[in-house]
């Protein structure tokens, strides 16, 4: 069992790795964006799940609006923007299968699993 208590400070963090799933935190300021037209998981889904805040997010040109206890599904390929739209900060879990980022928050290379994985 791995467990670890989430803070949701500044920017992005994978949170820890296990087996062909990972959990990350990603905070966005107000006014903040992350993505873009050309981003996109090559080789993972992304579950993306709001814990506090407002944003929007683009996939593939489709708009949807993210509020607290929002869940957004984007698919492997799919090309992403988040953009907190809100005054406060926009706080989301994020679940990558497989696994999309290093210990560090580097992207790894599609189909290629982190190093280590992180305990809490």
């Amino acid at each position: 069992m791995q467990s670890k208590h989430l803070r949701f400070g500044k920017g992005f963090r994978p949170a820890f790795t296990v087996r062909k799933v990972q959990a990350a935190e990603m905070v966005l300021a107000p006014g903040a964006c992350e993505g873009g037209p050309d981003n996109a998981h090559r080789g993972t889904d992304q579950w993306l799940f709001v814990v506090s805040g407002t944003g929007l997010a683009i996939v593939d040109g489709a708009r949807r609006r993210l509020r607290a206890g929002s869940l957004l599904v984007i698919e492997r390929g799919e090309r992403h923007e988040i953009r907190n739209t809100g005054r406060t900060p926009l706080r989301t879990l994020n679940v990558y299968a497989p696994p999309a980022y290093d210990a560090e928050g580097e992207p790894l290379p599609a189909g290629r699993p982190p190093r280590a994985s992180r305990k809490g």
